[in-house]
């Protein structure tokens, strides 16, 4: 099979030959390196490779070229290669051109001009550029295919499930001429959304669990009894499970949904440390689940936890499907959802034009449309960069006289320059309504109302805790959110399930050996960053409890 390719475009000679020597010198064994002093004559290069029928895995472009500069270049070849990881080299002064380019073309990566010693400034940037290629589905036909109706709930679910899990599908409409086939071909009582594998089994209206035992998702407990059950896989839960399987503890994750909660919804997270390019939710999300397999941490998909009780030393918690598992300790790190929008007639719509979250599978569907987004926070804010490069306009629609006081700033300096997103300002949504799916909304300002065709509403107003499974057994505030360390004791009253303790643990509940971490505490700090802390403090915590037993 024919190596790889690596395009490398830089009009300077020097340059591109030393670019081309340090590719050569480390991937030339795997990878063939194509050099070209200039952007056109790099894409003509491109353009013979497709016609060939290589792979390209990498284009590599300089900034500063003339006639067509390197985000034009790539922005001109990804077109050819949409799975190649696109790196823009630039100098210092040229920064502010390569983060925007993050957003026009989806760069990858940018590379700041020297880059000597290439072994810590070079080097270790391809081979993650190499790594995610390798790990990208590049099958132009996916071999699971998901027939279902446009505007229906149970087929957008299947599609987030699969989405969101990293199983790659094709999906189609059944009034399409190959959808069609295959619902003939289930039969005269066929229940959509159906769900075809590669050997030909077909699942007509698959509940979670089944779907993911069926695209071979972890689904069943190795064992009954571990040292550590997390519950919840968002950044708190991942953050948890690598840290408590590397440091030797028998650790199992349990996900109702999918690895990454709330924050494996967004489109680019730009303030996490360490990735100055952004990184998406779900490639976070990605990471952080396979560095938790590494260590041997044990992931359960689609089984929702419905209570927790305390046996002895033992602590254990039941699923809704039946069956429970125990351990010495317990994390509950199972987040927030977002809160639903009260106005008329939206509830009808979930998933047939309303969306909770950025529900990114359906932004290609978005073109050239107008979409809705409610909310201030950076949430919303990043599905606006996000939906924007699909949509004709994104409306942002916020109550509030600003978006100083909830978004980051550097989400409103995005904003502010991309021309097709339309802020509302002391607006909100009052009622919705359609045929079968969203049609219009009603847009109420300054004490009038008006109509707006609009097929497109994605939400994002604030967070509710996953916690009424907990009942008495765990204390929560009064909006449901768990209690944790010093709060516990509040007014000189310890409430009803206190257990005495001279020094309580800044994670640790009421019921000793069950911890909080992340968005479901109550006082947390509701970032990413500070929730793979708050899950990894907790393991420090439950070291030092297991310590103690």
């Amino acid at each position: 099979m024919d190596k790889p390719v690596i395009v490398t475009v830089d009009d300077d000679p020097g340059v591109s030959r030393a670019v081309a020597r340090d590719l050569r010198r480390r991937y030339g064994q795997h990878y063939r390196i194509v050099r070209a002093e200039a952007a056109v004559q790099g894409l003509e290069a491109v353009r013979e490779m497709r016609l060939r029928g290589d792979e390209v895995c990498a284009l590599l472009a300089d900034y500063r070229m003339p006639q067509m500069n390197g985000v034009q270049f790539l922005e001109a070849a990804m077109d050819m290669y949409p799975y190649a990881r696109r790196v823009l080299l630039t100098a210092y002064a040229d920064t502010d051109a390569a983060i925007q380019a993050i957003n026009v073309v989806d760069l990858d990566h940018y590379l700041l001009k020297p880059w000597d010693p290439p072994e810590e400034k070079f080097y270790p940037v391809i081979d993650g550029q190499l790594d995610a290629w390798q790990r990208t589905d590049r099958v132009e036909v996916a071999e699971l295919r998901v027939v279902g109706d446009r505007w229906s709930q149970p087929s957008y679910k299947v599609r987030d499930f699969l989405a969101r899990n990293h199983v790659p599908y094709q999906w189609m409409l059944a009034e399409d001429p190959e959808g069609a086939q295959l619902v003939a071909a289930a039969g005269d009582d066929c229940h959509l959304p159906l769900v075809v594998t590669a050997d030909g089994s077909m699942l007509q209206a698959p509940d979670q669990s089944t779907l993911a035992s069926t695209v071979g998702l972890s689904t069943t407990p190795a064992t009954d009894f571990y040292d550590l059950i997390v519950v919840g896989g968002g950044p708190a839960g991942l953050g948890a499970a690598v840290y408590g399987a590397s440091e030797g503890l028998r650790t199992v994750l349990v996900e109702a949904h999918a690895s990454g909660g709330q924050a494996g919804q967004s489109s680019r997270i730009e303030n996490y440390l360490g990735f100055p390019d952004g990184v998406s939710g779900q490639q976070l999300a990605d990471r952080a689940r396979r560095q938790a397999l590494k260590f041997g941490a044990e992931l359960l998909s689609a089984r929702r936890v419905t209570h927790l009780e305390p046996r002895g030393q033992a602590r254990v918690v039941g699923f809704k499907d039946g069956g429970e598992i125990a351990a010495h300790a317990v994390i509950l790190a199972t987040g927030v959802t977002y809160r639903r929008l009260d106005a008329p007639g939206l509830d009808d719509f979930v998933g047939r034009g309303v969306y909770y979250g950025a529900a990114l599978t359906e932004a290609p569907s978005c073109r050239d449309q107008d979409v809705y987004i409610v909310g201030a926070a950076n949430s919303a804010g990043q599905a606006a960069v996000y939906l924007a490069g699909f949509a004709k306009t994104v409306h942002l629609v916020v109550r509030s006289d600003g978006l100083e006081k909830s978004m980051s700033h550097y989400l409103i300096e995005q904003i502010q320059a991309i021309p097709t997103i339309e802020v509302h300002l002391e607006t909100r949504v009052a009622g919705g309504e359609g045929d079968g799916h969203l049609e219009r909304l009603t847009l109420s300002a300054e004490g009038e109302e008006r109509v707006v065709d609009a097929q497109w509403l994605f939400v994002f107003i604030g967070a509710e805790p996953y916690t009424s499974w907990l009942e008495d057994t765990i204390e929560r505030d009064a909006k449901g959110f768990v209690v944790t360390g010093p709060d516990l004791v509040q007014g000189g009253q310890r409430p009803r399930n206190w257990t005495l303790r001279r020094q309580p643990y800044y994670l640790e509940t009421n019921v000793p050996g069950v911890f909080a971490a992340g968005d479901v505490r109550a006082e947390s700090i509701k970032r990413v960053a500070s929730a793979v802390g708050e899950g990894a403090m907790a393991v420090a915590l439950v070291h030092r409890y297991l310590e103690k037993q």
